[in-house]
C-alpha cells in the first residue's frame, strides 16, 4: 500500500485538536451538542482521546486530545494517537495544533494508516487527512513513501526476501528516479576483490551479492551503506531458536538506506548518491565460513574469524573500503549489528557513531526536528586494542562482551580512507511493541533525521 492525503475537494470532517491543560476553555468554543457529547464520553484532552461528536446541526466533529507537555514529551505521533480512536472517513485539520508540530503530526497521521497486507489484505482504518495548508505536503508525503517502503522491506519474512528479492526492491527504486544500478554477484565477487561478502553468503543457495545505485550528477558525494544480511542463521555459532526469530529483519540496515535514497531522490536534492548494499544470507552447509578462519578483506587487512555470527561487519567492511575508492564527502553506513546497541539504549532510539563533531551536533538537530530520536556514541579510540588479535589484523568478535556497539563501529571506521568523513548507525529497524504510528513490525530510524541533514552533512 501507498500513503496518500484525501483530495482537496472532498467534504471532510473537521478536527480539532485540544491540549489537556485548556481543555474547558477550548471546549466552550464548541457548539452546545459537541461539549455535551464530549462531556458525556469524559473528554479531558488527555494524549490518545478521540471523540467523534454529532455538532447539532447533522454533522460531526472529531475532536482529539493532545495531553500536556509533559506527557508530550514522552512519546511522538500526538495527533494519530487520538485520530486512531475516530471512524474510517476523510478529515481535515481546522484548530488547535500548534504551527511548529503541524508536519510531523500530519506525517504520523499517514504513517498510522500503514498496514503490512502482502499476505492479509487488510484495508486498515482508513481515516484519509486533506493535506492542511502552510506544510510542505510534497515532502510529507515523500517520508510517508519512504517510511511504507522501509516497514514492506523489513516485515517480509526470509522466504520471500532474500539476496535475489532485495536486488529487485533496489532495481525496482532506481528505474522510479532513473538511477543507475549495477550488480555483482556469485564468484564474481572473488573475481573483483569482495571476498568477505562471498565468504559470509556462500554457504547458501541463493547467491551473495554487492548492488550498487547511482543517482545524481552534481553536488556532493554521499554514499549509502546497508546492511543486507536477509536472514542469519548464526553460521556454524548456530542462533537459537529465540535468537533466530527476528533475524528476517538483518537486512533492516538496507531498508533504511533504500528508504533514505527514496527521499534525496524524489526531493531532487542536490547531490551526488551512490548506494551500496552487500545482500546475502548467512546460512549454514558444508563450504560455510568457520571459527578460527582468517579472511583477506578487500582492503587487506586480515580479519579473524572468532564468531561467525558476526557476519555483518564483515560484508559491511568490503562494501566500505569499496565506498571509500569514490572519495565520497560523506560516507554513512547503517547496520541492525549488535544486541549491545539494545542493551544501551533500548528499540527506540538510533545510536550512532560520528568521525566529526560538526557532523553530530547537525545530525542531532535534525533529529528533534524530524522526531526521529538518535544518540550519539563514541568512537573510543582506547577500545582499538581490543579488535586487534594476535593472529590478524582484525577481530571479528572480541571476547569479553564489553562495549559491543562501539567495537563494532571501530572495527568498521578502519576500512574508510577518511574516519573525519564517516559516520555510523547501529540501528534496530523494528519496533516491538506497537505505539501511535509504528504498529509492531519493521522500522524507519534516523533515515528521516538523516534526510533532514544531508545537505548540511554533506559539507561539514
Amino acid at each position: 500500500m501507498r500513503p496518500s492525503f484525501a483530495d482537496q475537494g472532498e467534504k471532510a470532517v473537521p478536527v480539532y485538536v485540544i491540549d489537556q491543560d485548556h481543555c474547558a476553555e477550548r471546549l466552550s468554543d464548541q457548539p452546545p451538542a459537541v461539549q455535551d457529547y464530549c462531556k458525556h464520553m469524559g473528554f479531558t484532552g488527555a494524549l490518545g482521546q478521540g471523540v467523534f461528536a454529532p455538532d447539532g446541526d447533522g454533522g460531526y466533529r472529531a475532536i482529539v486530545g493532545y495531553g500536556t507537555h509533559k506527557t508530550r514529551a514522552r512519546g511522538r505521533y500526538h495527533l494519530a494517537a487520538g485520530a486512531a480512536k475516530l471512524p474510517k472517513g476523510i478529515y481535515a485539520l481546522a484548530d488547535g495544533l500548534p504551527d511548529t508540530h503541524c508536519e510531523i503530526e500530519v506525517l504520523g497521521w499517514l504513517l498510522s494508516e500503514y498496514t503490512f497486507d502482502r499476505y492479509k489484505p487488510n484495508a486498515g482504518a482508513n481515516r484519509k487527512l486533506v493535506a492542511p495548508a502552510g506544510i510542505d505536503a510534497q515532502r510529507v508525503l515523500i517520508m510517508a513513501q519512504a517510511e511504507y517502503l522501509c516497514r514492506d522491506l523489513v516485515n517480509t519474512p526470509a522466504s520471500d526476501m532474500g539476496p535475489d528479492e532485495l536486488e529487485q526492491a533496489a532495481r525496482d527504486l532506481a528505474a522510479q528516479h532513473a538511477a543507475t544500478i549495477d550488480v555483482i554477484a556469485g564468484d564474481d565477487l572473488l573475481d573483483q576483490n569482495f571476498p568477505m561478502i562471498h565468504a559470509v553468503g556462500r554457504a547458501s543457495p541463493r547467491a551473495p551479492r554487492l548492488i550498487d545505485m547511482s543517482w545524481g550528477a552534481t553536488g556532493p558525494k554521499i554514499t549509502l551503506v546497508g546492511k543486507g544480511v536477509c536472514f542469519d542463521t548464526g553460521g556454524l555459532d548456530l542462533k537459537p531458536a529465540s535468537g533466530m526469530g527476528l533475524m528476517k529483519k538483518d537486512m533492516g540496515g538496507s531498508a533504511n538506506v533504500l528508504a533514505l535514497a527514496h527521499m534525496i531522490m524524489a526531493s531532487g536534492m542536490a547531490v551526488q548518491l551512490r548506494v551500496l548494499i552487500p545482500a546475502v544470507e548467512n546460512a549454514v552447509s558444508g563450504n560455510a565460513f568457520r571459527p578460527q578462519d582468517v579472511l583477506t578483506s578487500r582492503a587487506g587487512l586480515t580479519v579473524e574469524i572468532n564468531n561467525t555470527d558476526a557476519e555483518g561487519r564483515l560484508v559491511l567492511a568490503d562494501a566500505l573500503a569499496y565506498a571509500s575508492e569514490g572519495d565520497p564527502d560523506l560516507i554513512v553506513s547503517m547496520a541492525t549489528l549488535t544486541g549491545a546497541a539494545r542493551v544501551a539504549v533500548g528499540p527506540d532510539l538510533a545510536p550512532f557513531y560520528a568521525g566529526h563533531d560538526e557532523q553530530a551536533t547537525i545530525l542531532r538537530n535534525s533529529a528533534a526536528k524530524m522526531a526521529d530520536p538518535v544518540w550519539q556514541m563514541p568512537f573510543h579510540d582506547p577500545y582499538d586494542a581490543m579488535i586487534e588479535p594476535i593472529v590478524a589484523d582484525l577481530d571479528n568478535a572480541p571476547a569479553g562482551g564489553f562495549a559491543g556497539s562501539i567495537t563494532a563501529a571501530l572495527f568498521l571506521r578502519r576500512f574508510v580512507r577518511d574516519p573525519n568523513k564517516y559516520m555510523h548507525f547501529d540501528i534496530y529497524a523494528w519496533t516491538p511493541v506497537a505505539l501511535p504510528a509504528r504498529p509492531k513490525g519493521g522500522a524507519l530510524q534516523a533515515a528521516r533525521a538523516l534526510f533532514d541533514a544531508m545537505d548540511t552533512l554533506a559539507q561539514a
